[in-house]
């Protein structure tokens, strides 16, 4: 495409939560096993720290492993809840009965999930009374763009019923993290800039088989191979977000 069909800019440090109650927004993370959650988590976190690191801890409901803002040491206003990855079959991956807990505020914190027992209220550590602080203040679901096409009817099932439930909790922001774009446009991956003038990342079935509009989709690529920090991959990354931070300016 001659002129991108996204503008990008961004500055994660400038954001301040509008209520004093919540110093840091709580994100939740909600994928597919594979589509690469965990590898948002750790390349995020990459760049706050100044290199490529791997560090987060899949399957559990993780909070404040992006909490320093790497040389500066600031405490940064995001944390990132990744969660065991969805799976079609019944018994299997993250239970949805679990969601309403998680957005709620009721998991403790490196809760490990278990697919076949969602979280019961007489369970340790259970959070009976949890305040706006330790609620889901967004949700973001985890997309692999190269399996997008061949999602199966299960999936696509199970993800709207998540949106439905999410819908319920009242007006929590729903976003669509778009990973592995290099993977399927190969001008995007000759040079990742060409992310916003590729027509194929535009029109991708994402928002469809969640739900969301086209502005609540967010292209990114994870850092996997790389050894160095990349600047274009940051800024991809950075962007998200501060995405999210942006959908989270009515926080009550």
């Amino acid at each position: 495409m001659e002129k991108p069909w996204r503008v990008v800019t961004w500055d994660i440090r400038t954001y301040r939560p509008l209520n004093s109650s919540v110093t840091q927004a709580r994100v939740l993370l909600i994928g597919a096993v594979g589509a690469g959650k965990s590898s948002f988590f750790n390349s995020l976190n990459s760049i706050f720290r100044g290199h490529v690191t791997s560090q987060a801890i899949s399957g559990s409901c993780s909070t404040s492993l992006t909490t320093q803002a790497g040389r500066e040491g600031k405490p940064l206003p995001l944390i990132l809840c990744d969660t065991m990855g969805l799976e079609q079959n019944v018994g299997a991956g993250l239970d949805i009965d679990d969601i309403s807990n998680i957005l709620k505020g009721h998991l403790p914190d490196r809760y490990q999930f278990n697919p076949s027992v969602p979280l019961q209220s007489e369970a340790h550590g259970f959070c009976k009374s949890p305040g706006l602080k330790d609620k889901i203040h967004c949700v973001t679901y985890v997309l692999d763009a190269s399996k997008i096409s061949i999602m199966s009817t299960k999936m696509e099932e199970k993800l709207k019923t998540i949106r439905r439930k999410v819908n319920l909790m009242g007006k929590i922001p729903q976003l669509v993290l778009l990973t592995k774009v290099d993977e399927v446009c190969s001008l995007v991956k000759e040079d990742i800039r060409n992310v916003y003038r590729s027509s194929y990342i535009r029109d991708v079935e994402a928002a469809t088989r969640v739900g969301v509009p086209l502005s609540c989709i967010i292209p990114v690529k994870n850092y996997s191979q790389e050894l160095e920090l990349e600047t274009d991959i940051d800024i991809l990354l950075l962007s998200a977000a501060v995405q999210m931070l942006r959908f989270l300016k009515k926080l009550q």
